[in-house]
């Protein structure tokens, strides 16, 4: 019988709260059932495993992070739009690092398979590209190259690998402008002919 005031989504955020404090990699059954002052079995009446309460993590953290990116790029296009999403990536990957980290882990197909906020994410990173005015191959290569570009550079900020006396924040804000300077130019692949 489930533990009354326990339930799925108290048990995710709880999960999220533990990311944060201690990696996304210290997340566990027993971490999250101490959190409250339960065993782990009582968990189990509401989750199947640790691979389950990590999936549904990396669900929530990303639906809280592309919620903030939606209402960071709502009515803006172009560079602006670019600049806003970019931000708002940035500031979730270093406030919520455990949170983060699970948002780039491999998802348990069988849970992500309908994901709404995983359909969210791709309608939002896929609206602001073809404001640049690409279509397929050249989005899903530029949806990699932002992605690689942003959690490059957040890995790097959040483990102060960057050791050079010029602020980060400038560097940040260049990186953005040269990415927008390449979306403008992307070097569109040509259909070919059968």
């Amino acid at each position: 019988m489930p533990r009354a005031g326990l339930t799925v989504e108290r048990i995710v955020a709880a999960a999220a709260e533990l990311a944060d404090e201690e990696g996304f990699e210290n997340v566990t059954v027993s971490g999250v059932a101490r959190r409250f002052g339960v065993k782990d079995a009582s968990l189990y009446s509401h989750i199947k495993n640790l691979r389950e309460l990590r999936t549904r993590l990396a669900l929530f953290a990303g639906s809280e992070m592309t919620e903030r990116i939606a209402d960071a790029v709502a009515g803006r296009a172009g560079k602006d739009a670019l600049a806003a999403f970019a931000g708002a990536y940035r500031e979730y990957a270093l406030r919520h690092p455990g949170r983060y980290a699970a948002t780039r882990t491999r998802l348990d197909p069988s849970l992500a398979a309908d994901s709404p906020a995983l359909r969210r994410t791709a309608e939002i990173t896929y609206g602001m590209l073809r404001a640049y005015g690409l279509d397929e191959p050249d989005l899903t290569d530029a949806v990699r190259l932002l992605r690689s570009t942003f959690h490059g550079y957040c890995a790097l900020e959040a483990a102060d690998g960057f050791t050079a006396p010029r602020d980060v924040r400038a560097s940040w804000d260049k990186a953005v402008e040269a990415l927008h300077i390449t979306l403008l130019n992307w070097p569109r692949e040509t259909c070919r002919g059968t």
